[in-house]
């Protein structure tokens, strides 16, 4: 459903500049959308039906160093002493923040904990091909054609290979939760995503890649208006994570 929300927004972008994409890049358009998008939004959502959010969250920690990784080996990147230094900062500030944070512990099976490492190499993949091969193509057009190929398919099989509508009409709570997941497909996958592209475009694969980092931060950030205490090892672990995400800026 996100992903399929997520595609009807970026329909009428797809529609009225269809001409404007370069189809000659289509495998890479390709790529972006199922390596991106569409294979993660998967791997998340059934390794966490066996592990906990914590567990998930520090491997989800993972993304900026295989996007290094696979830079170096499959993208022709340069390697960077201060790119390495800074996602181990920011991986270490991370995990505190998220360790903190943790009310679940974790605990979960662990072979499903490779799901979300799967889902990482896959963002590290999305990330480096659009750095490599899309740097000029404007994002929203990017966005457009990648969650088109992936979204309209799934929305067609939302809708005919599920019970999707029938749920929708029979169950309490339904209509509100649709509501709920398009807010989080509008902002979380659709906006976002436009912005993450524009944002590796401006930078570096690496660079766009340690927003992963930043998640901690936003969830304390949260917890902080939720009422809760920030210690001094909360802002050890922030200090980590925005020294990281500077090196590997540099």
């Amino acid at each position: 459903m996100r992903l399929a929300i997520s595609a009807i927004a970026f329909f009428p972008f797809l529609v009225t500049r269809l001409g404007q994409i370069d189809w000659k890049r289509f495998k890479y358009l390709f790529a972006v959308g199922i390596t991106g998008s569409g294979l993660p939004a998967f791997m998340f959502a059934l390794a966490q039906t066996e592990i906990s959010s914590s567990l998930a969250g520090i491997l989800n920690s993972l993304t900026p160093l295989f996007t290094l990784l696979l830079g170096v080996l499959l993208f022709g990147s340069r390697f960077s002493w201060a790119k390495l230094l800074g996602i181990v900062l920011g991986l270490s500030g991370a995990i505190t923040l998220i360790m903190l944070g943790s009310r679940s512990g974790l605990e979960g099976n662990v072979w499903y904990g490779l799901l979300v490492v799967i889902a990482t190499i896959s963002y590290a993949t999305s990330g480096n091909i659009v750095g490599a091969y899309l740097k000029d193509m404007n994002s929203l057009l990017i966005g457009a054609a990648s969650f088109g190929i992936v979204g309209i398919p799934l929305l067609i099989y939302l809708l005919t290979g599920t019970d999707f509508l029938h749920r929708l009409q029979t169950i309490p709570g339904a209509w509100e939760a649709l509501g709920y997941l398009s807010i989080l497909a509008l902002i979380g996958t659709f906006a976002a995503s436009v912005i993450f592209f524009k944002l590796i475009q401006w930078t570096s694969p690496v660079f766009g890649s340690t927003v992963a980092y930043l998640i901690p931060i936003v969830a304390l950030a949260w917890g902080v208006a939720d009422g809760e205490a920030v210690g001094f090892t909360h802002l050890i672990g922030m200090g980590l994570i925005l020294s990281g995400v500077y090196l590997s800026r540099r």
